[in-house]
């Protein structure tokens, strides 16, 4: 038996970073000291010296199809995690910015790599468009809750290109986007208006849902945003006030899956199957530990979830970046709609963009190889095209 020579060598390695704090944030470690977990995909016959790197706020994708077909075809692939993976209770957005910093000038200085292209997959796309606004042009020295953290002195690398890939707007937009508009009290969610509440089969408003309707609904969604943020800021001023100006404050969001489009797919259309997300039945999500912002902390509220506070709004972010940009959106996504891929696209202020739709695509590609394939070939003519390769 002959041994089958494999497309690519998956290597896992760690990225040690100094970063001072008055408080721990993450689980386990020195105080002031932490390690990115990393994934480089080596391609056995590489195309280029330049790499791709991914990165998602709290990380889990180094084994997506997407990932593993980019190295198979030749470019090399950085899928680097976060201080905070597969947990963003305590997610600070300025934080991640700093530790995709260190994995970018990591991927140049000791692997050696020409040039980085930012790879923005669902959640990471608001977060690459973050960190290359701030790396073209840092302005952030503190987080929406006042905390230290200074982007104007991290030396962040600009990356040459970058592709948002099923992307979303933003964690902040999403997740308001997502609210249940019927939840009353957080203290107590089965206080709901009845007309509001998607799930409620006694509510006269059922789908298709009227424009009326749909109005009304948004706005209840951001005025919760902004209820609960008036909150968060009254408690962190209270601990502040107290003596106690690192303390943290622990609280859970319920309702958090109850967009009008998951249960009227002609809201935002696409191929999407109606009543259905990509965590599953959205009314079993909604209030389920898998939904956005279910825990959090004070600041982390602010700093991902705040309608009008996070820093890290892909569309604001996206009008300052300057590198050439790859928009690309799956018509049967049920994660990412269409409104957000076309948002990030105007949004861009520069010529020098694309966009395209793959038919039939889902958020994660699994099982659909003629659709992943399509997005490959995608990126590869975009990367060629753009003297990327």
């Amino acid at each position: 038996m002959t041994n089958k020579k494999k497309a690519y060598e998956r290597v896992p390695y760690l990225i040690f970073y100094q970063d001072k704090s008055p408080f721990k944030e993450t689980y386990g470690g020195p105080m002031d000291f932490g390690a990115l977990k990393s994934h480089l995909l080596r391609p056995a016959e590489p195309k280029t010296n330049n790499v791709i790197v991914f990165m998602h706020p709290v990380g889990g994708g180094e084994y997506l199809p997407m990932i593993t077909e980019l190295a198979k075809a030749g470019y090399p692939v950085i899928y680097c995690q976060s201080r905070y993976p597969g947990n963003d209770t305590a997610l600070i957005m300025e934080k991640v910015v700093i530790d995709l910093g260190n994995c970018i000038r990591h991927a140049k200085e000791t692997f050696g790599f020409d040039k980085v292209i930012l790879a923005g997959w669902s959640g990471g796309g608001s977060l690459s468009m973050f960190y290359q606004s701030q790396a073209e042009n840092p302005t952030i020295t503190e987080t929406p809750a006042g905390d230290a953290v200074d982007l104007t002195i991290q030396g962040l690398i600009p990356a040459d290109g970058i592709m948002m890939l099923a992307a979303h707007i933003s964690r902040t937009h999403t997740l308001t986007e997502w609210m249940d508009a019927s939840i009353l009290d957080e203290q107590d969610p089965n206080h709901r208006d009845p007309e509001l509440d998607l799930y409620n089969p006694q509510n006269s408003n059922q789908p298709p849902y009227s424009a009326a309707f749909l109005e009304r609904y948004r706005a209840a969604q951001i005025a919760r945003n902004r209820k609960i943020t008036a909150w968060v800021k009254d408690k962190l001023a209270s601990l502040k006030n107290s003596g106690r100006a690192n303390d943290e404050f622990a609280f859970v969001v319920h309702g958090t899956m109850a967009d009008p489009r998951w249960l009227d797919p002609t809201i935002d259309a696409n191929d999407r199957k109606p009543r259905w997300c990509y965590l599953g039945d959205p009314e079993v999500v909604n209030n389920g530990p898998v939904g956005l912002a279910r825990f959090c902390t004070l600041r982390s509220w602010l700093s991902q979830w705040s309608y009008d506070d996070s820093n890290a709004d892909g569309l604001r972010c996206a009008q300052t970046i300057s590198v050439p940009a790859l928009v690309i959106g799956n018509s049967a996504d049920d994660a990412c709609t269409p409104s957000h891929t076309a948002r990030i696209f105007d949004a861009i202020a520069h010529d020098n963009k694309e966009m395209h739709e793959i038919k039939g695509a889902t958020h994660y590609y699994f099982g659909q190889e003629a659709q992943l394939k399509e997005a490959i070939q995608l990126c590869g003519d975009w990367l060629a095209r753009q003297d990327l390769l």
